[in-house]
């Protein structure tokens, strides 16, 4: 197997704190903050909760080991990384599908990201906004959407350890004060307890399959697996690094985020808006949580403050969606960065108006329709967020746990994770390498299957 030493010019993590603190980052977003909650609201609250944590631990860890580990070994972007250690066309498609996965998503999601910068400035001037209208209007929208990307694109040109690491380590610890910050004061509000025992009590009859597949796709959108980001933010890391270590830090983080934004929002919403449903769907925090904020004192100060938290999140994941295809044609194409993030931002931002215009009533964008195995998807957003947001990364998931698992010595993967890690031997190695070869295809295959309706409704991955 070949491996590559060189990473002169690509760059490299000046410490293994920048390097957590960017994968945590990238791993950390909209889906800990803006999705947890609702999915925990649709899912029948602290049993969704129970099974996230163990999707988590068993299926989300093992996976991401895999991607740094191949980043790692290769020293390259996700398709050089296959292509690096022996993998043919067919496998390196999963590398291609990473590449345009990232480059989609960053394209809607800067949409939402932008509405999180409008909210920023009408909680603290006080203004009510209706979401519904806010979301029609795109002379907004298009504008802040676009702001966003622009904000993306100027850490990426700073390069890995310049721009990445350093942005990094300075949003993380805001984000987690902020958290703590807007969680503690909502679970000091009068009628809390009602929200907390809601959201942490498991009430296990509720589990059923749909609950695990939420639990399991939420665990795979969360953790940042199946985008490739993980497999490029190795290929920076020096031998020396204890990735396992790592690991850890970064699934417990990403963890921490979903489970305090959910103490955020459940114990605010059954003390101040009692017998509002607590599945609100994806709207839950532009309509709910605003209502909430205003209800508290000094309210728009904290909702401002949510919504810059919403923001740095948002931020922190699209730096690493911009930096996969930006990785992909410094290394291939030989593009300089800065070449690379600017057109390659532009292009997102043109692919980003049809996702602001698909909430527009009556728009062509809105009724755009998708048949997918069971699934009907309308909208240019909803279909976007399903091909690539849920299929596409689950798909890879499943690609690369057999290309490790199957394809090639998996034991040269081990090898690599046990470089820096001197206590990964013995039962952990023979652990995680039952998983990638067994549990997590087998995992992800009843995933992709109920993704297409094989078990009856398609559930929604992510």
């Amino acid at each position: 197997m070949a491996m590559n030493t060189d990473t002169q010019g690509r760059g490299q993590w000046g410490s293994s704190l920048g390097f957590i603190m960017a994968a945590a980052g990238s791993a950390v977003g909209l889906g800990n903050i803006w999705r947890f909650p609702y999915l925990t609201g649709e899912n029948g609250g602290g049993a969704f909760v129970f099974v996230y944590a163990i999707c988590v631990l068993l299926i989300g860890l093992p996976l991401l080991l895999n991607e740094i580990a191949l980043g790692r070994i290769s020293g390259k972007n996700p398709i050089g990384a296959i292509r690096e250690t022996g993998g043919n066309k067919f496998w390196q498609l999963a590398g291609v599908l990473c590449i345009l996965v990232c480059f989609c998503v960053l394209s809607y999601y800067s949409v939402i990201a932008g509405w999180t910068i409008g909210y920023i400035f009408t909680e603290l001037i006080d203004i009510p906004v209706d979401f519904a209208d806010f979301q029609q209007t795109p002379m907004y929208v298009i504008p802040l959407c676009f702001i966003f990307i622009l904000m993306t694109i100027g850490v990426v040109l700073g390069g890995v350890s310049g721009g990445i690491e350093k942005a990094a380590k300075f949003l993380m610890p805001i984000l987690f004060i902020i958290i703590i910050f807007i969680a503690g004061r909502a679970v000091t509000l009068e009628g809390a307890s009602a929200g907390i025992e809601y959201y942490l009590k498991p009430d296990f009859s509720k589990i059923d399959g749909k609950v695990v597949l939420s639990a399991l796709g939420q665990a795979f959108f969360s953790m940042s697996v199946g985008w490739g980001l993980m497999i490029t933010f190795g290929s920076y890391l020096p031998k020396s690094s204890n990735i396992v270590q790592s690991s850890g830090w970064i699934a417990g983080m990403d963890s921490m985020v979903a489970l305090l934004g959910g103490l955020m929002v459940f114990p605010a919403l059954f003390a101040l808006l009692p017998g509002k449903d607590p599945a609100g769907g994806p709207a839950l925090v532009f309509e709910v949580l605003p209502k909430v904020f205003d209800a508290m004192p000094g309210g728009n100060f904290i909702g401002a403050l949510f919504f810059l938290l919403l923001l740095v999140a948002a931020l922190t994941s699209s730096i690493s969606m911009l930096e996969v295809p930006v990785a992909y044609f410094i290394d291939e194409k030989k593009w300089s960065r800065k070449k690379a993030a600017w057109l390659i931002g532009i292009a997102a931002m043109a692919l980003s108006v049809p996702s602001a215009l698909s909430s527009i009533e009556g728009n062509f964008f809105e009724s755009l329709t998708l048949k997918f195995g069971g699934n009907v998807q309308v909208g240019f957003f909803g279909i976007m967020d399903f091909l690539f947001g849920t299929f596409a990364v689950v798909l890879i998931c499943f690609m690369l746990a057999l290309y490790t698992g199957w394809a090639k010595k998996i034991s040269d993967f081990a090898n690599e994770l046990a470089l820096g890690s001197p206590s990964f031997k013995g039962p952990w190695r023979s652990a995680w390498i039952f998983f990638i070869k067994w549990v997590c295809p087998i995992v992800i295959a009843l995933v992709l299957l109920d993704t297409l309706g094989v078990f009856g409704d398609p559930q929604e991955g992510g």
